[in-house]
């Protein structure tokens, strides 16, 4: 007898929806399908060029691969096409809003889709709050280019010392230890103001930022490239050597720190994914999603070997430990191009914004298709009848964003944001496995080539790039779980539509929920 209530929390656990009723589902959702596959690989674009080349290359570089950050972009890539290959199946087969969330409510059950969606919530909200910290990284570049400094103590998280060019800022002979990032802060609560108010108007000029963000490092990649090429011998004996810096441990370079600083870098790739949040706004989901998905890598990939390897040839790569390594690399081209390095800076600013408000309006969708399963309350997926967007799940997205983008280190966010990511694609791996055994009828607009070959090695390659996280953003990542478990326990399992037979909320339509994204 005591075994039967064990059995019913298991089965309602692992409960599934039905493919026919997540494609009913779509069929009655509230958004409007506008997106070709020109919008989705610039979508993804957008996401992957500004999480990656702009913000986090460098640290990887100057804590951890040193020049062999080249390497760490093979690996992560390599990693990330696993990955890659996998969203673009199910992206294919089951083109729903929610992304990874839906997939493994769809395959693995109530429970694991509970888990993709705590860890969405640390691979977007925590993105938008690293990339937050890079905007401000570069605008406080910027102005200083003017004469206009912000407090040192304003730009940087709670408690840390003041670096520049790998030593620390003195002021009257002082240290300086800062106390908030209100840079960081601000973007973060003005875009959650923009996406309240609804951005469709905004959104039309998605694609101009993209070309203004592969324009600026289009630049950097002529003008960097042509001052290498004009001294590439010098230069590569002053800072390519050695190439991979000797072993220090625990990850700081060597082989280690090659693997370390992939797991840093590829949190960048998360741009890929985002396209897989639009699936109920694509014109045709089975040949649009794969092409937005695997087309978006393939661009963001060779951009970020031609960025690192300048990057890491101009100047030495321990200086890169700074939320703008971008700025620093221009800054060194000589006096004749400050002006190019002004436009530079503020393309990376532009685009870095277009970044956060993209990964924030990708955490809102998530919000929205678990409440609107019952998992998270019911006020998450009410759309506001004057704006027509959620805003109570926006602003609370805006909040916690800006609240880790002020107060944390971007090193630390970044860590946390990639094994919430790294974790979440070895579960879409492994959901690819479970659907081709569970309805191998189902229709495919893509299959995993290599199949199964390729989703076990995206799901080992994923575990193993996690085990090289530093343990303390491990066992944060372990107590993180433990309160989303919990909460699993305490609410949405007693208030799940899928338990008691609703296959989702009743919320009225309040018509289109616009996104940052471009009618063709």
């Amino acid at each position: 007898m005591a075994s039967k209530p064990n059995r019913g929390i298991i089965e309602r656990m692992f409960a599934r929806k039905s493919i026919a009723q997540v494609q009913r589902e779509t069929q009655t959702s509230e958004l409007k399908r506008s997106l070709g596959k020109w919008n989705l690989l610039l979508l993804g674009v957008g996401c992957i060029i500004g999480a990656g080349i702009f913000v986090r290359t460098g640290s990887a570089a100057a804590l951890h691969a040193g020049p062999a950050v080249l390497l760490s972009f093979v690996v992560a890539g390599i990693v990330c096409a696993f990955a890659g290959l996998c969203y673009a199946e199910l992206s294919s087969t089951l083109p729903v809003s929610g992304s990874a969330y839906t997939y493994g409510y769809t395959t693995l059950g109530e429970f694991v889709a509970w888990i993709m969606g705590a860890l969405l919530l640390l691979e977007y909200g925590l993105a938008a709050s690293v990339v937050a910290v890079g905007w401000g990284g570069y605008v406080v570049s910027l102005l200083a280019d003017f004469g206009i400094v912000i407090p040192p103590q304003f730009t940087g998280p709670t408690g840390y010392t003041l670096m520049k060019d790998g030593a620390p800022v003195l002021i009257d002979g002082q240290t300086v230890t800062t106390i908030f990032n209100l840079p960081a802060f601000l973007i973060c609560i003005a875009l959650a103001a923009l996406l309240v108010v609804g951005v469709s108007e905004s959104a039309k000029v998605n694609n101009a930022i993209v070309a203004i963000k592969v324009s600026v490092l289009t630049a950097f990649i002529v003008v960097g490239g042509l001052i290498v090429l004009s001294n590439f011998g010098e230069l590569a004996a002053k800072n390519w050597v050695p190439f991979i810096p000797e072993n220090q441990g625990d990850g700081e370079f060597g082989v280690s720190g090659i693997i370390r600083a992939a797991s840093i870098v590829f949190f960048a790739y998360i741009g890929f994914e985002a396209v897989s949040t639009a699936g109920q706004e694509a014109k045709d989901p089975a040949k649009d999603m794969p092409f937005g998905i695997i087309g978006s890598l393939v661009v963001c990939t060779v951009i970020y070997m031609l960025v690192a390897a300048i990057m890491t040839l101009l100047v030495p790569y321990d200086t890169l430990n700074v939320p703008d390594p971008v700025a620093v690399v221009v800054d060194n081209f000589g006096p004749q191009w400050g002006w190019l390095a002004k436009i530079i800076k503020v393309g990376a600013i532009i685009g870095l914004t277009s970044v956060v408000l993209v990964l924030m309006y990708a955490q809102t969708r998530i919000f929205y298709t678990m409440a609107r399963d019952g998992l998270l309350p019911k006020v998450f997926s009410r759309v506001n009848k004057r704006f027509h967007t959620p805003a109570v799940n926006t602003v609370v997205v805006g909040l916690v964003t800006a609240t880790a983008a002020g107060f944390f280190d971007i090193n630390v966010l970044g860590d946390m944001t990639s094994v919430g990511t790294l974790a979440a694609f070895a579960i879409v791996c492994l959901s690819v496995i479970y659907l081709r055994r569970a309805a191998p009828e189902l229709p495919r607009g893509f299959k995993v080539p290599l199949y199964p070959v390729l989703p076990v090695l995206g799901i080992l390659s994923c575990l193993y790039l996690i085990t090289s996280v530093p343990v303390n953003v491990l066992m944060f990542f372990v107590y993180y779980m433990i309160g989303g478990v919990a909460l699993y326990f305490v609410y949405g399992i007693h208030n799940s539509n899928l338990q008691h037979g609703d296959p989702q909320d009743d919320a009225p339509d309040m018509g289109e929920f616009p996104g940052p994204v471009i009618d063709e």
